[in-house]
């Protein structure tokens, strides 16, 4: 049983505090797993915006909540676990020392969890007037949000000022796609099914796509995207992370260290890619305006409306790890927004069968094939060749097996990432955080390719609705391999 913990959120009054996480607070209230002395903490800029947070609150979770999961009586309790109080993030003044206070009313070795939903550049500044407040006990947590820095060595620094007032164990690097529940069904499915872990090698897998398409553009994030674009914000980060899931040794435990481990042994067996490796392996993009679910909405450039930019909206990679299992199997990493679906998913592309019984009358063989979605739905398909049962002759076509995991579990239970990792920060369960050294070997495969972007070439242009480039059909066709796009497959 978890116990009450307190949970400051730095930046209480912003966009990721009001749509995700104050929602996963509630869930987590709704399902009975904010222990009684449990107290949630947003900051906030001004007096004013303090005085109307509760009510601030309350229209977000009416807003961003699903269906039927709101209701009065539970925000009435909810409610009174939200405590607002007055910080400036980067100014050391007396409103700290009410802070500290109001966290002392309580036993003092209860745990605290600081989550910096601030920009990475003041992550530093704010550890450090925790410290110097006397706000860091024992029991402290920091969670930070990824992607951290815009480079290795911006990265390096912003860790380095953290450590400088948290030991790496009270550091909670977040990538909220770790605690989709579908994610951790992926090490269940691996790891607890010799069916899968049997056949989970080059020696019969083909290639594994992993993608996440948004159909959303720059909403209201164009100063920091235009800076970062998909590969820092999307790659070096959750599909990176996703891959590591996929390609990992089964851990000896599942504890924080043993998975940390496998996956950074992954980071390292990355083949590096630099100067025409990258330009042989990589195609990145850039929407122009374009027809999306009917609607004609504009390019990049019309968004950003801040002149030139050769920022990517979209990138794919052709990535191979360089080890016993999966020597010669590429991996397809994709990401790219107004792309003609929202969808994240793993597909894992089965190897022909090495001989075929059949004669060409019964049709087509196709490779069998296992698709992990992640979103919108939470679902496992397996695709096995089948005979057709309407006809007495001897036909075969493809079936699917579908698992809808939100249709199978009907308990109550609400999927959310936030509340997951959030919950488990609290319990001082890092398992599906991102350590340190993670984060410096995934800038350090990551450098390479900006360094390149910036001496060559633009991206290449794809019309909002559609699903990338032209180049990234013809980078995959150059291996005989297509994209299995929801919905339409093959």
């Amino acid at each position: 049983m978890l116990n009450p913990f307190d949970i400051i959120i730095f930046g209480g009054g912003g966009d990721l505090a009001l749509r995700k996480l104050l929602p996963a607070m509630y869930r987590a209230y709704q399902e009975g797993n904010l222990p009684q002395g449990t107290r949630i903490l947003p900051s906030v800029r001004s007096a004013e915006q303090r005085d109307e947070y509760i009510e601030t609150a309350h229209t977000a979770l009416k807003e961003h909540l699903g269906q039927g999961e709101y209701n009065n009586k539970d925000w009435q309790a909810f409610a009174n676990y939200l405590v607002p109080v007055l910080i400036n993030v980067t100014e050391a003044d007396e409103h700290w020392d009410e802070l500290k206070t109001i966290l002392s009313e309580h036993d003092e070795d209860k745990s605290r969890v600081f989550y910096l939903s601030l920009p990475p550049a003041v992550y530093g500044t704010c550890c450090e007037i925790l410290s110097t407040k006397g706000l860091i006990t024992d029991t402290s947590r920091v969670v930070v949000e990824k992607p951290i820095g815009y480079c290795g060595e911006s990265a390096e620094q912003i860790n380095g000022k953290i450590a400088q007032y948290f030991n790496e164990e009270q550091v909670f690097r977040i990538d909220h796609y770790l605690g989709k529940e579908t994610v951790q069904n992926l090490m269940a499915l691996r790891f607890s099914n010799s069916v899968f872990e049997n056949l989970w090698d080059a020696k019969t897998i083909d290639n594994i796509q992993i993608s996440i398409s948004e159909t959303v553009g720059l909403e209201t994030r164009a100063g920091f995207y235009d800076k970062a674009g998909a590969l820092r914000d999307m790659i070096q980060n959750h599909l990176l992370q996703l891959l590591c899931l996929v390609a990992m040794e089964s851990p000896h435990k599942l504890n924080a260290n043993s998975i940390r481990t496998e996956k950074l042994k992954v980071l390292e067996a990355l083949r590096p890619l630099v100067a025409e490796q990258v330009d042989d392996n990589i195609v990145r993009g850039q929407y122009v305006p374009g027809d999306l679910g009917g609607k004609i909405v504009p390019g990049y450039l019309e968004e950003l409306a801040d002149g030139p930019s050769n920022t990517e909206t979209f990138v794919v990679i052709r990535a191979h790890i360089d080890n016993w299992r999966w020597a010669g199997v590429p991996f397809y990493l994709r990401t790219g927004k107004r792309m003609k679906k929202r969808c994240a998913e793993i597909v894992v592309e089965y190897k022909p069968v090495s001989h075929n019984v059949y004669d060409d009358s019964v049709g087509p063989i196709q490779p069998n094939r296992l698709v992990i979605r992640l979103q919108p739905e939470e679902s496992i398909q397996l695709t096995l060749m089948s005979k057709r049962l309407d006809n007495l002759e001897m036909q075969l076509e493809p079936v699917t097996l579908n698992i809808e995991l939100s249709e199978s579990y009907s308990s109550g239970f609400h999927s959310d990432a936030y509340k997951r990792l959030m919950l488990d920060a609290a319990a001082n369960n890092p398992a599906l955080f991102i350590h340190r050294d993670e984060v410096r070997q995934a800038w350090q495969w990551i450098d390479p390719i900006i360094e390149r972007w910036q001496e060559k070439g633009a991206p290449a242009l794809y019309r909002a609705g559609t699903w990338g480039p032209v180049d990234a059909d013809e980078l995959l066709a150059e291996t005989n391999h297509r994209w299995f796009n929801t919905g339409e497959g093959a």
